[in-house]
């Protein structure tokens, strides 16, 4: 039978977007809490893994086990439930990323679509999975997140001549004739809006090459010094990290977010969405498939993207989800979205405030990691000592508490039940 509790050492990943060195979150963590992990300051460091994804695997540190070994050779730390339905496995990932550069303007398919890609195109998409995801700031955090409300929409087209050209004067002019004064989505609008974003996917390379060249070269003369996280600033900015790239152009369209730490954003399947800048906290359902739309050299399946999307607009504001008191706690809260995979706890401690909180076993398995000051977690007459950057792996139905040292300590942690309770 194996340990109800132990540390984890996880897998930090390079990727070209992330913060370099000591600059990035991920590094700052792994530094301080895993010596053995020589964190390289000319290296970029982006991601870093918490779970048993066959690309980065976690490991048990007293022993170097395998993760997934683990959890499918001990069921019980599970539970019989969820190790049926997901195959002996963790369904979800856990991860921090730190960004420098934007990510690929992206959608993830629902599992049915999941699942007609995979058996189509399996060289491309990998696995049959959906792939919803949360991310939570931890630091200034910009992002993009769904199509903006109808009205900002034709506001922007009527600001952006040159998305205009490269989308065709004439689709743009269908557009705004069929939304009027209305800022409600339905069915008609959302085929006018999709009418609108596929003619501007599909256009000619060059001719978007062109209009994003014109539309910058605007912009610096007659907005040279625009403010942080205007439009203006955003596309410029993004358009120097990604020349040409139609990307570009779907910031005008996509709700620009900003969020503050502690903020979050659900991003379900079939909703565009990219990562702009900032250090965060992400969970989703184990899975690598990506629908890709722009900011990337990477493949973008446009066909199957202008046809996966909702079209849905909302507000920015709309997009932003905040934690919510977890069982009546004054320490704790539960950014709980409507799928099953996971959800994630966020305890603050601090000898000022409550400097200790005590957790009924959870009904299924859980990864925490410490993002802030030095703690402990204790289970029965064990306790494990809990620094910045430090992770753990909690088998299913154990009890836990969660202690702060001298100083204020945030706890994240993300767990899997098959019937979530009503909070």
């Amino acid at each position: 039978m194996s340990d109800r509790i132990f540390q984890l050492i996880p897998k930090a990943q390079n990727y070209a977007w992330g913060k370099l060195g000591s600059q990035s979150k991920v590094a700052e963590l792994v530094a301080n809490a895993y010596q053995e992990i020589r964190i390289d300051n000319n290296k970029t460091y982006a991601e870093l893994w918490m779970g048993t994804h066959p690309n980065a695997p976690s490991l048990k540190k007293s022993t170097g086990e395998n993760l997934k070994d683990i959890v499918s050779s001990n069921p019980d730390l599970l539970t019989t439930g969820i190790a049926a339905k997901y195959h002996g496995d963790l369904p979800f990932l856990f991860k921090v990323l730190s960004i420098q550069k934007a990510l690929s303007i992206q959608a993830h398919p629902d599992k049915k679509l999941a699942e007609q890609l995979y058996k189509k195109y399996p060289n491309i998409y990998k696995d049959d999975n959906h792939k919803p995801e949360m991310a939570i700031a931890l630091t200034p955090f910009e992002g993009l997140c769904g199509f903006r409300p109808l009205q900002d929409i034709k506001k922007n087209l009527n600001k952006f001549p040159e998305i205009v050209e490269a989308i065709g004067k004439d689709k743009v002019a269908d557009f705004i004739e069929t939304i009027g004064d209305s800022n409600t989505t339905n069915t008609k609008t959302k085929k006018s809006l999709k009418k609108l974003y596929k003619s501007l996917m599909e256009q000619d390379q060059e001719i978007i090459r062109t209009q994003i060249n014109n539309l910058i070269s605007r912009i610096k003369q007659e907005d040279p010094n625009p403010a942080k996280g205007t439009l203006n600033e955003v596309l410029v900015r993004i358009e120097a990290q990604y020349p040409g790239d139609v990307g570009v152009f779907s910031i005008i369209l996509l709700n620009y977010v900003s969020l503050k730490e502690g903020e979050g954003l659900y991003l379900a399947a079939d909703e565009p969405h990219a990562y702009i800048s900032g250090d965060c906290i992400e969970c989703m359902a184990t899975s690598d498939n990506v629908v890709r739309a722009g900011l990337t050299p990477k493949f973008k399946d446009v066909d199957t993207l202008v046809n996966m999307l909702t079209y849905t607009c909302k507000s920015a504001d709309n997009q932003i989800v905040s934690g919510i008191p977890y069982l009546q706690s004054t320490t704790t809260v539960l950014y709980n979205p409507p799928i099953e995979e996971f959800s994630i706890l966020c305890t603050t401690l601090s000898p000022v405030t409550r400097q200790r909180e005590s957790f009924h076993g959870i009904k299924g398995p859980s990864i925490i990691i410490v993002t802030e000051g030095n703690g402990r977690i204790i289970y029965k007459n064990n306790t494990f000592e809990a620094c910045k950057g430090s992770i753990f792996f909690i088998g299913a139905n154990t009890p836990i508490t969660l202690e702060a040292n001298n100083y204020q300590t945030t706890f994240y942690r993300a767990y899997t039940e098959l019937l979530k309770p009503h909070l």
